[in-house]
């Protein structure tokens, strides 16, 4: 665990202190891969967390990597460009001694984009001498990045719902979905399950919620993730309720905005039979046991939102070999693998008849780490 403090001047002169965090949680399985969040009331603790949950999530998409987890504790939202250059480079410089493109691999999360890695990825090459584009992912096109990080989180969300729709109901094929959250997973989870059959019925902002029976465009949700039209532009009913998707008729209800939306005192209303994580953790357990005991099945996060770390992946692989793969060919390999995390976790859940699909996602993470461990002579 490394506690650090940044210093930032900012732009009226004076200097502001900035405190951070980089948890390294295992690396039995190869070298810690996790994001680095931007957020004002980010915690130690949820560092270490997430560190662990990183540790699962990279076991179970077969990735060789271990987990962790970085931060600081900041609004980026108040800091002019200026100010958010100079704490990214800060932080980039103060973890440089604990990270490498084999030893520790940030990328982004809540609070962080590409542009952020660009800088962070350039502070570090300074600092060690020579360009490094391996130790950051989910960098831009430009530098060293593949056009497919875009929208990797919400495709995997989305072939993890078609795969458990299969499995279900031999498909998506006009099957209705609400998307509680329009960012970067919602907006695209939107898009590519219009793409795979799939029906939009209901998307929800921070301000509200549009619903229409009669199928919300895709597209027009990217648009609005994108900044080019008005969250009232989405054709549709808007309500003032943002949690409104949580509790539309819909076959499959998709989660991507933030933890703990379903919890034990409203997930009564919830009225999909298919829920699948594109944020972390959106279902707290008590609820996750009254779904299992309605017969609703949730795919989960770990599963399902695998799609932006196996793309880190692969970006690493690009990376490491100077190589550059075409954006049909990564999406390709994007969704083979987590096709097959699907199937290996679907597999395990159907002999276990009294486990949720999450406890079977966890006991197989756990088990390969625990044979690795193993092997490794560490127990």
């Amino acid at each position: 665990i490394l506690v650090l403090n940044i210093p930032v001047k900012m732009d009226n002169g004076s200097y502001e202190v900035f405190e951070g965090y980089r948890v390294q949680h295992c690396d039995v399985l190869g070298p810690f891969k996790g994001g680095v969040r931007f957020h004002p009331e980010v915690t130690l603790a949820d560092d270490v967390a997430l560190a662990m949950l990183m540790t699962l999530k990279n076991s179970l998409a077969g990735l060789p990597y271990g987990g962790a987890k970085g931060a600081v504790r900041v609004d980026p939202k108040k800091l002019s460009q200026r100010e958010l250059e100079a704490l990214a480079r800060g932080y980039a410089r103060a973890i440089a001694p604990l990270i490498g493109d084999v030893v520790d691999i940030p990328a982004p999360d809540v609070g962080t984009n590409a542009q952020i890695m660009a800088w962070m990825v350039d502070e570090y090459s300074k600092t060690i001498g020579r360009n490094t584009p391996a130790v950051f992912t989910s960098k831009p096109p430009e530098l060293w990045g593949n056009p497919v990080r875009e929208y990797s989180t919400g495709y995997g969300v989305a072939v993890a719902a078609r795969e458990t729709a299969k499995k279900l109901w031999g498909g998506l094929e006009g099957k209705t979905v609400a998307v509680h959250g329009a960012g970067n997973t919602g907006a695209w989870a939107a898009y590519w399950l219009e793409k795979m059959g799939a029906k939009i019925v209901a998307v929800s902002s921070t301000n509200g919620a549009v619903i229409n029976e009669k199928g919300i465009p895709a597209e027009a949700v990217l648009r609005y993730y994108q900044r080019e039209i008005p969250f009232d532009a989405i054709p549709g009913s808007f309500v003032k309720d943002p949690d409104a998707p949580l509790y539309v008729e819909a076959d499959v209800l998709v989660p991507a905005a933030v933890e703990n939306v379903i919890r034990g005192d409203n997930v009564g209303r919830v009225r999909a039979r298919l829920v699948v994580e594109g944020a972390n953790g959106p279902t707290t357990p008590e609820a996750e046991k009254m779904l299992y005991e309605r017969g609703v099945v949730v795919v989960p996060d770990i599963l399902a939102n695998a799609g932006g770390v196996v793309m880190s992946y692969l970006e690493w692989v690009e990376n490491l070999q100077w190589y550059i793969w075409d954006e049909e060919e990564t999406r390709k390999r994007l969704e083979t693998i987590m096709m097959n995390n699907f199937a290996k976790v679907y597999a395990r859940w159907q002999k276990e008849k009294e486990w949720t699909m999450r406890d079977a996602a966890i006991a197989t993470a756990l088990e390969r780490i625990y044979k690795a461990m193993k092997l490794r002579g560490w127990i």
